[in-house]
């Protein structure tokens, strides 16, 4: 045996996942081991792939062992094609096919109430997170991912992009902090990835360094959709330099903050009053605003709190953030039902649309809800609350349809 390479995770505790051991040799054809607690079931369809991929690497001489936990199909072929390319040099890849929901592209003003981290090398939970209704599924390649397990992560990532079911919920994937990150922007452009977070983001070359990978990418495999950017804010300097980043191109659509990093780059600890990140939340959503583009607080990291992340989500609205991120499906329904409009923004909301479709009719280019003055910017925000009255079923779809069209 010359060469052997090792990829995926197996043993106590280990779920919907395998590791696959390969070594390359002289001699003996393909010898395709396999220890699976499904092997009556699936162990034959798990050979079947091992020599497909063999094959399809022109491997013709090898010892595969497999040893499987549950893993579903695009795992396995995940791990074994990142332990092929630890022990040769390949260009080529191995791709099932892909959903056709997963080719779509999404809209440039989503709605992004939340969006849930998804560990880049952890499939157990990727597989059914989507069934908890987040706005936007994050497979994370960045902290979430051991530096030394970076590599293999970015297969799984890429298979997932293809073969998950994500219910509906963005696509998001967060690269590793640039430079690094450009490298994993091959395995998830081609993909058909919505929309990319840039960690600890500090200017706007960054962005444009990106689009510029991005933009080969994207016409070598023909995507024809845009792909959306969410830089993260996670320094001081990152923090001064916001509304440069904000406005950088045309695909960003949103800015985040992310305060563990930020608090730890300011020399002190995070806390609940958030005195310490007010500053810098504060400069995130005015940069977004003054762009134009959707601003994204941090994560609420006690995920036992409900109480706690609900004053948390109300004082987030209360700075001008449309939405957050969260690290457990549990956070999800209440990150929603908290930034969703309350009845008194509602009316307000109503009142304002009802009084700028009056203007319309009588040819008025001026907009008046009783002795005050309506600008464009207010009816279009009132508009975007009705919209999300309607998509939280706060009120009906026929009202927009009847006083909103």
């Amino acid at each position: 045996m010359e060469t052997i390479g090792i990829a995926g995770n197996h043993g106590q505790g280990v779920k919907s996942d395998c590791r696959v051991t390969i070594g390359l040799n002289n001699s003996g054809g393909h010898q395709i081991e396999i220890h699976s607690k499904v092997g009556a079931l699936f162990g034959n369809a798990i050979r079947k792939l091992a020599g497909e991929l063999l094959d399809f690497f022109g491997i013709k001489n090898a010892h595969m062992l497999v040893e499987d936990s549950g893993a579903v199909e695009f795992v396995l072929a995940a791990r074994m094609e990142a332990a092929v390319n630890k022990v040769m040099e390949t260009d080529k890849e191995f791709l099932l096919p892909q959903l056709e929901e997963n080719m779509a592209g999404s809209d440039r003003e989503a709605f992004r109430f939340s969006r849930l981290y998804l560990p880049g090398n952890t499939p157990k939970l990727m597989l059914n997170a989507g069934i908890h209704k987040p706005n936007g599924l994050i497979l994370d390649l960045e902290d979430a991912v051991a530096p030394d397990k970076k590599f293999e992560a970015r297969f799984l990532v890429r298979n997932a992009l293809r073969s998950l079911h994500f219910y509906g919920a963005e696509r998001m994937v967060r690269i590793n902090q640039i430079p690094k990150g450009l490298d994993d922007l091959r395995f998830v452009i081609p993909q058909h990835v919505n929309l990319i977070l840039v960690p600890k983001c500090e200017s706007a070359d960054e962005i444009k360094d990106m689009n510029k990978v991005i933009e080969v990418l994207g016409k070598e495999h023909g995507i024809g959709h845009p792909v959306w950017l969410m830089p993260i804010i996670e320094s001081a300097k990152g923090v001064m330099h916001a509304y440069e980043i904000a406005t950088a191109a045309r695909n960003v659509a949103a800015l985040a903050i992310g305060l563990e990093d930020y608090t730890a780059d300011l020399g002190t600890r995070r806390t609940a009053e958030g005195k310490e990140s007010f500053f810098a939340r504060s400069m995130v959503v005015n940069a977004a605003r003054a762009a134009g583009i959707q601003p994204i607080d941090s994560v609420y990291s006690d995920v036992t709190n409900m109480e706690g992340l609900a004053a948390n989500v109300q004082a987030s609205k209360a700075l001008g953030f449309d939405g957050m991120g969260c690290i457990h499906p549990r956070q999800i329904a209440v990150i929603h039902q908290n930034f969703a409009p309350e009845e008194a923004e509602i009316e307000k909301a109503k009142k304002i649309v009802l009084a700028f479709k009056e203007a319309e009719a009588k040819g008025l280019g001026v907009v008046a809800l009783g002795s005050k003055m309506i600008d464009a910017p207010v009816v279009k925000r009132a508009q975007r609350t009705i919209r999300l009255a309607i998509r939280m079923n706060k009120i009906t779809a026929d009202w927009d349809k009847n006083n909103n069209s």
